[in-house]
């Protein structure tokens, strides 16, 4: 990929930083080139790049190399599981091509996080559908395999995932359970399917986005953001439910920042409160027969965000507790 010269600083650390608040989770490095900047990109392989200092240490079983975590995704049942959660959205796309919901379906999203993965994805609005600048080709949520390739390209990330699946389905009810402190109430939002400019790559493109406005009750392209497990759950409309549950909701250490440990405030509990959280969300889970109506669910385990010494004791007690979407 080829930007003009004046997209990018000339100072290259101001360089370095500008690329990576654009492209987040994948690597660019820009090299001068026709009188302007040629982009090379790749996935990260520095223990440093992602926070977490057991990581590398943490891998076995999961991933060959830092580098290669994104490929990391496995199918057991009706669960997907993966290190990036940016596979959330390829999963529900398989199942959207399987299952064929009306645009105007009511689904109910369960959200497990700690982050609301609302921001803009890098896919230009075009004909009336999505273009992937980054790979080339229309991104399209029916088609499963533009989908994945746009994760493997980074147009799509861990932080912008839920974006598109919202824009495909304007009347879905999205219940996000979040703790303290970013969530230290239950409050609920409209759902408002917009356009933003692009800030680099090209500067006439629109890419999708999603703001929110306040509301007083939850339901269709409404956002309820909860700490209590109550409330999120709280008499779920009828029609397909699809779960997410990224780890860093259970514990948030690093939040994907070198200088977590100086942090005042970090959502960061010790291993038997985390698989006791872990016990009590899968009993919300259980109650009211509500597996069966889940139909697709990812869980994503978020190196550098939830401590890799966690990985393998997390998933031995998400097995057991909710063994029915697995078999």
């Amino acid at each position: 990929m080829w930007l003009p010269w004046d997209r990018l600083p000339e100072e290259p650390h101001a360089r370095h930083a500008r690329l990576r608040e654009y492209f987040c989770d994948r690597d660019a490095v820009a090299t001068p080139e026709n009188g302007g900047w040629q982009l090379e990109f790749r996935w990260p392989d520095e223990p440093e790049r992602h926070v977490d200092p057991m990581l590398s240490d943490q891998l076995k079983g999961w991933a060959p190399r830092l580098g290669e975590m994104v490929k990391t995704v496995r199918r057991h049942g009706r669960v997907t599981t993966a290190l990036y959660d940016t596979w959330t959205l390829v999963s529900w796309a398989e199942w959207a091509a399987a299952s064929r919901p009306p645009r105007d379906a009511h689904l109910t999203i369960l959200h497990v996080d700690d982050h609301r993965d609302l921001m803009s994805p890098r896919l230009f609005a075009e004909g009336g559908g999505w273009r992937d600048p980054i790979a080339g080709g229309a991104f399209d949520f029916g088609e499963p395999g533009s989908v994945r390739r746009a994760l493997e390209s980074g147009a799509v990330g861990m932080g912008s995932f839920l974006t598109p699946v919202l824009h495909a389905f304007p009347s879905a009810e999205v219940r996000h359970l979040c703790q303290p402190p970013k969530a230290p109430a239950t409050d609920v939002f409209e759902i408002h399917r917009d356009l933003q400019l692009d800030d680099l790559i090209d500067l006439d493109a629109a890419r999708p986005a999603i703001t929110l406005a306040p509301a007083e009750r939850p339901g269709a392209g409404r956002y309820m953001l909860t700490p209590h497990i109550g409330d999120w759950l709280k008499d779920l409309a009828p029609g397909p439910v699809l779960l997410h549950i990224d780890m860093d909701y259970f514990n948030n250490r690093f939040d994907g920042d070198g200088d977590w440990a100086e942090r005042p405030q970090r959502l960061d509990p010790p291993a038997e409160a985390v698989i006791a959280r872990i016990r009590s969300v899968a009993e919300a889970l259980r109650r009211g027969s509500l597996l069966a109506r889940i139909e697709d669910a990812v869980i994503a385990y978020s190196p550098g965000f939830f401590p890799s010494e966690l990985w393998d004791a997390a998933e031995r007690a998400l097995r057991e507790e909710l063994e029915p979407l697995y078999a």
